[in-house]
C-alpha cells in the first residue's frame, strides 16, 4: 500500500515526518512528496513555515488554528488543544484524512512522537515514518565539526534535560565525542557535569545556537572555559537563554580544525539581511543566489502593475494574433507575458493561439513565464539579456522567407524605444502596444520602513534608477551603514543624487553579476576583519555613522 495514495477507507493515515533542524533545504524529497498530498498538517511551531510551503493551499492546520485561538482572551479550547497534539492527529485520522505530523529534526531522535505512533497502531490506523536530519547530526555539520574521522572515534548523544547520573558518569569516563542537546543557559552546567564525571577541563567544546539557519552562531571553548567565553561574548546572561543549543565535546571540535571546516558561517554574506526592491516573482532567481551566499533576502516591490488606461489597442493586437497579423511577438518582461495571458483568458483563448507565430523573450524569468503558459520561445538572447541583446540575434526581415513583416511588442508604458528602433532598422513593422502601466507601489509595512531608515538591513540591491527613486519615495532613504550596490553607472548616479554612498558596482548590467559583486565585497570585508584581528560583524551591527571605504568596481 502506498501511504501517500488517496485513502477512501473509514480511517485515514498519518505520516510522522522529520523536518530537519531549521534549514528548509534539508527536507528530504520523500518529505516534500508527503506534504504535497496532505489533507491535514500538524507541525511543531518551529518548523511550520519550513513545511507549509510544500503543502497544498487548502491544507488544514488545526494546530496553528488552536495557537491563534489560544491567543484570544477567554478562548476555552486553545490551550488544551495545544497541549494534546496527539488528540488532533487521531481526530483527523479517524475522519479519514491524510495527516502529516511534522516535527523538528528527526521523529525518532528529536521528536517525542512514539506515543502518537502507538496510538495509531492501537486503532489500526496506517502510519509511516519519514526520517529527517536530526539536530544532533545536522547542526555540527553546519558548524564545521565532524563527529567522526578515520580513527573512528565513538560518538555519544545525550539530552541534558533528561540525563541521569549514570549517563554523565559513563560519558565522563569515555573518550567518545559527546553531542549534547541542551539550552544556552544550561551549557555551563552540562560542562560541569562532564568535568565532575572525569572529563578534563581543557577538553575542546563548541556551542551552536540556531543551527543550520542564517542566525547560526558558534562559540569555541573548553569544558572549563565555556561559561567565561559565553559571558565575554555577551551571550549570557540573556532573556533568550532558554533557546536550544547543540554542544560538541571532544577533539573534533578543536578551534584550529573548525577554522578550516566552518563552511556555513564563513559564507561571504552570512546572515546579511539584503533588501531586494523587486516583487517576489521578479526576484526569485536573484534571491536564490543571495541565499547561496548565506544572505537573507527581503523582497520589497517598488512598482505596481495596472492595466493600460485605454485597453482598445491591446484588444486589437490580441485579435490580430488570432487572425494572422503578426510574424513575431516579443516579450521583454514577465509582466508582459501576464498581460497577454490575462487578455487571452478574457477571450477564452489559450497557448494554441500562438500557432504559426514566432515568439521571442528577454530574460530567464520571462522565458519561464512563457513555458508555464505553454509556449516555448523561439528566440532568447544568446548574450546580454536585454533589448540590445535581443536585437543582436534578431533576424532582418526577408520578404522571401517572411510572409508577414509585422511584430507585436506588448510592453510597459515607460519602456525605452531601443527595441522598437532596432526592429524598424532591421526592416520590420512594429505594433508597439502598451500592455500594462507601472506605477509606484504602496509603502511597505512600518516595520520594514523603520529597518530601511534605521540601518536594519545590511545591504540593498538597486537594479535600475527607478528602483532607487521609488524605494526612497515609498520607504525613505537607506541608513548610511547599509551597503549600497548598484547594477550600473546610471543607477549609481541616481543613488548618489539621492544622497547615497555607493559601495558596490556590478561589472556588467546583470542582476546576477550584481549579487556576485556584493558577495565579493562581503568576502573582502570579512577577510579584512580577520586579518586585523577584529570580530566579523555585519554592516547593520556597526556603529551608526561609521565611515566605510568605497569598493572598487
Amino acid at each position: 500500500m502506498n501511504p501517500t495514495a488517496p485513502n477512501h477507507s473509514a480511517s485515514g493515515q498519518v505520516t510522522f515526518l522529520g523536518a530537519g533542524p531549521g534549514d528548509p533545504g534539508l527536507l528530504t524529497l520523500r518529505a516534500v512528496e508527503a506534504l504535497a498530498s496532505a489533507d491535514v498538517l500538524i507541525a511543531d511551531p518551529q518548523v511550520l513555515d519550513v513545511v507549509r510551503v510544500h503543502a497544498r493551499a487548502q491544507v488544514d492546520t488545526p494546530l496553528q488554528a488552536s495557537a491563534d485561538e489560544a491567543s484570544i482572551p477567554g478562548s476555552p479550547h486553545g490551550v488544551s488543544a495545544l497541549r494534546d497534539t496527539a488528540n488532533l492527529v487521531m481526530a483527523a485520522a479517524r475522519a479519514g484524512k491524510r495527516v502529516v505530523r511534522a516535527v523538528t529534526g528527526d521523529p525518532g531522535l528529536d521528536g517525542y512522537v512514539a506515543e502518537e505512533m502507538l496510538a495509531c497502531a492501537a486503532e489500526g490506523i496506517v502510519f509511516e515514518v519519514v526520517p529527517g536530519i536530526a539536530a544532533a547530526v545536522g547542526v555540527p555539520a553546519y558548524a564545521g565539526v565532524p563527529l567522526r574521522d578515520a580513527q573512528g572515534t565513538d560518538v555519544r548523544f545525550i539530552d541534558a534535560r533528561s540525563a541521569d547520573d549514570r549517563c554523565w558518569s559513563e560519558l565522563g569516563t569515555s573518550d567518545a565525542t559527546a553531542v549534547v542537546s541542551t539550552s544556552l543557559d544550561s551549557v555551563a552546567a552540562a560542562a560541569g557535569e562532564l568535568v565532575a564525571a572525569g572529563r578534563k577541563p581543557d577538553t575542546p567544546m563548541t556551542v551552536t545556537v540556531a543551527g543550520t539557519t542564517t542566525r547560526q552562531r558558534t562559540w569555541t571553548a573548553t569544558l572549563g572555559s565555556v561559561a567565561q567565553v559565553l559571558k565575554a561574548a555577551k551571550v549570557l546572561p540573556s532573556p533568550d537563554g532558554g533557546q536550544p543549543v547543540i554542544a560538541v565535546v571532544g577533539e573534533r571540535s578543536a578551534a584550529a580544525q573548525r577554522d578550516q571546516l566552518s563552511w556555513f558561517e564563513n559564507k561571504p554574506l552570512f546572515g546579511w539581511r539584503v533588501l531586494v526592491p523587486r516583487t517576489k516573482e521578479q526576484a526569485a532567481s536573484l534571491s536564490d543566489q543571495l541565499v547561496s551566499y548565506g544572505a537573507v533576502p527581503h523582497e520589497v516591490p517598488t512598482i505596481a502593475v495596472e492595466p493600460p488606461r485605454t485597453p482598445q489597442q491591446m484588444e486589437r493586437a490580441v485579435k490580430g494574433l488570432v487572425t494572422g497579423r503578426y510574424e513575431w511577438i516579443a516579450f521583454t518582461s514577465v509582466n508582459a507575458v501576464k498581460a497577454v495571458r490575462e487578455k487571452f483568458e478574457e477571450y477564452g483563448l489559450d497557448a494554441r493561439a500562438f500557432a504559426g507565430i514566432k515568439v521571442a523573450a528577454v530574460g530567464e524569468q520571462t522565458a519561464k513565464a512563457l513555458v508555464a503558459f505553454g509556449v516555448k520561445p523561439d528566440l532568447v538572447p544568446s548574450g546580454e539579456q536585454s533589448a540590445a541583446g535581443l536585437l543582436e540575434d534578431w533576424p532582418p526581415y526577408d520578404p522571401v522567407f517572411d510572409p508577414i513583416d509585422r511584430v507585436f511588442l506588448p510592453r510597459a508604458d515607460i519602456a525605452t524605444e531601443t527595441l522598437v528602433a532596432g526592429l524598424i532598422e532591421l526592416g520590420w513593422e512594429v505594433d508597439d502596444v502598451t500592455a500594462y502601466r507601472t506605477v509606484r507601489a504602496s509603502p511597505p509595512p512600518a516595520e520594514t520602513r523603520e529597518a530601511i531608515k534605521g540601518g536594519g538591513f545590511d545591504a540593498v540591491l538597486f537594479t535600475s534608477s527607478s528602483t532607487v527613486r521609488n524605494l526612497v519615495g515609498i520607504a525613505g532613504k537607506p541608513h548610511n551603514v547599509t551597503v549600497i550596490a548598484c547594477i550600473g553607472p546610471a543607477t549609481a548616479k541616481t543613488a548618489e543624487e539621492h544622497g547615497l554612498r555607493v559601495d558596490v558596482m556590478s561589472p556588467e548590467p546583470s542582476v546576477h553579476k550584481l549579487a556576485e559583486a556584493l558577495a565579493e565585497f562581503g568576502a573582502a570585508r570579512r577577510d579584512a576583519a580577520l586579518e586585523a584581528g577584529d570580530p566579523v560583524t555585519r554592516p547593520s551591527e556597526r556603529r551608526p555613522g561609521a565611515r566605510r571605504r568605497r569598493a572598487t568596481p
